[in-house]
């Protein structure tokens, strides 16, 4: 009988990387991989209120990812729909089911009717289990994507749409890994000695539901030992995720202007982000990947964590005009609002050192004044919270042309003739307040301190507000902060087991290159449900992509990234599982 030996030890008896690596830079592959990425990126998979559709969507999606697996045989591939599980409700890392709320149901729908005719696809490759080397793997991927939805088109060699970066590329990566898998197993005649596990999972973007059915799921456990999960990390491994918890703060009083308010509430918020930041020390995070991001205000804005890309503040006079001198002290007041901005959060609309057409915004605001009123643009760079650095949020920016404006309201006022008021454009009533962002941590915080101590700095910011216009008012009475959406908490894996060794070994061979030491990943994602529920399994999150273009108006993924992906699950599924080869 032939050796036993474990995959890493029978490379060259094999051959399996050199046939690997020679099937997935055939242009054949590539023109695959390119042709499915933008098939999957053409169903639209945003969470909606119409659930029924979204049901849909995400069986179409399926569909194809089955219809891809179909001739498998080698392997063999079985696969099957799970619906989710409505025990989920009752889990502590449950999300409630924010996006399906409506007029008619405030709420949101319940779990029952929210994912009815909804379900996870399962894809499992049974392993021979005839020696004791291999562990069972499982390998996570979402296919729901953010909204707003655009549909996909191809660019050199990357294909640009909604998800192609996060997170149909990996999607797609995984597929095509299971063909190369099935490649080389048929010519090579090795199997497989422990099973593979493959979870396509729903509503991730969401807070997690869909991953968290397969995380409560005993029977399915059973067929895995190690998770790894895909994402858009650059192809860098990371064993361990910042946390994360989605705010929003609703407020109304009918004699207070609620939106000026908002502005002192970001600048509390972006203040208590920073100490949080100052505080977080932990082996895995030395760069402390603690991010502070305002996705909603009113009507501007999609999701609570893309970056804010543009808002508009309305100036009105109650009596009175615009005169020269007004509008001079309200440019001087955005010119040193802006200016306070920058010298915390850089310049964006500059080029960085040496990187020509490398600034995020062309300019930071347009300010136009006639009559009795003005409007000032405040401009932004979107993509996802966790690349907040690399952008530029423009409610963040627009809150403090806004303090600036309120602090030397006085001299304007006496110029125009009049009382001056700011309000959202595109938002009625600037006595009704709603903004929601995003608040990262790390493991050394809890997610109930972050929420504290975020519903401490709104007050603070409300309190700062009130008493500057002198406003006798209680802020508990006037506003609220809730956390019903996504509530990650952060997770950190031990570096130095088996599962992290092959990872390495596979990224290596897959000439996708490697970071030393290993650190914790900038964003959160369902990694956090499965190293939280099974606090002694290996859990590693890995991915092609960059997360600077996840949920921004240019998402892309390179296809090379796609296919090298694609290789190093190859790899590393191999390594995990351990091989035989049929006496």
């Amino acid at each position: 009988m032939a050796s036993v030996d474990a995959y890493a030890q029978r490379q060259s008896q094999t051959a399996t990387n050199d046939l690997i690596e020679s099937v997935a830079q055939s242009p054949r592959l590539f023109q695959y991989v390119t042709d499915l990425l933008v098939e999957l990126c053409s169903v639209d998979t945003s969470p909606r209120v119409d659930v029924i559709g979204l049901a849909h969507a995400e069986q179409r999606t399926f569909d194809i990812i089955e219809r891809e697996l179909s001739d498998l045989a080698t392997l063999p591939v079985s696969h099957r729909r799970v619906p989710i599980n409505p025990g989920i409700a009752g889990h502590l890392a449950f999300t409630p089911l924010y996006y399906t709320t409506t007029a008619q149901c405030p709420g949101g729908l319940d779990v029952r009717h929210c994912y009815e005719g909804r379900s996870n696809l399962i894809v499992s490759v049974d392993g021979d289990r005839r020696h004791r080397c291999g562990v069972n793997q499982a390998v996570n991927v979402h296919v729901d994507v953010v909204a707003p939805y655009f549909p996909p088109r191809v660019e050199a060699n990357a294909v640009y749409g909604r998800g192609a970066c996060d997170d149909k590329g990996n999607v797609v990566a995984l597929v095509a890994s299971l063909k190369l898998l099935h490649q080389a197993l048929q010519t090579t005649g090795v199997r497989l000695n422990r099973s593979l596990t493959c979870m396509f999972v729903i509503d991730e973007e969401t807070g997690g539901n869909g991953s968290l059915s397969c995380v409560i799921d005993r029977e399915l456990k059973k067929r895995y030992d190690s998770v790894l999960v895909l994402e858009c990390t650059g192809s860098r491994l990371h064993p361990g995720n910042r946390g994360c918890v989605w705010y929003r703060v609703d407020g109304y009083h009918k004699n207070v202007n609620l939106f000026e308010a908002s502005a002192f509430i970001v600048e509390e918020l972006e203040s208590e982000g920073r100490a949080i930041r100052a505080e977080s020390e932990h082996h895995l995070f030395p760069h402390r990947p603690v991010q502070t991001s305002h996705g909603i205000i009113g009507s501007s804005g999609e999701h609570p964590s893309r970056i804010n890309g543009e808002v508009c503040v309305k100036l009105e006079l109650d009596s009175g005009s615009l005169s020269e001198k007004a509008v001079a002290l309200i440019n001087e007041a955005i010119c040193e609002g802006l200016s306070e901005y920058v010298s915390i959060y850089g310049d964006k609309s500059l080029d960085l050192p040496g990187e020509v057409g490398s600034a995020k915004v062309k300019r930071h605001y347009d300010f136009e004044a006639s009559g009795q009123a003005a409007s000032l643009h405040v401009y932004g760079a979107t993509g996802h919270m966790g690349a907040i650095q690399e952008n530029d949020n423009a409610i963040t920016k627009m809150a403090s042309m806004v303090r600036s404006l309120v602090g030397r309201r006085e001299a304007i006022d006496i110029a125009a003739g009049g009382r001056m008021s700011l309000s959202l454009e595109g938002w009625s009533d600037a006595s009704h307040l709603v903004m929601e962002g995003g608040q990262g941590f790390l493991p050394s915080h809890t997610l109930r301190e972050i929420e504290r101590r975020l519903r401490d700095a709104v007050t603070r910011g409300t309190e700062r507000y009130f008493n500057l216009m002198k406003v006798n008012v209680d802020p508990g009475d006037v506003i609220s902060v809730t956390y019903n959406k996504l509530h990650n908490d952060a997770y950190a894996c031990p570096v130095d087991s088996q599962d992290i060794a092959n990872a390495l070994s596979a990224a290596e061979a897959a000439g996708i290159g490697t970071q030393q030491p290993l650190v914790g990943w900038d964003a959160s994602c369902d990694a956090r449900l499965f190293a939280c529920e099974y606090p002694e399994m290996p859990v590693i999150t890995v991915g092609a992509g960059m997360l600077e273009h996840a949920h921004s108006d240019r998402e892309h993924m390179k296809i090379p990234d796609v296919l090298r992906m694609a290789v190093f699950l190859t790899d590393f599924i191999l390594r995990q599982t351990g091989t035989d080869v049929p006496s």
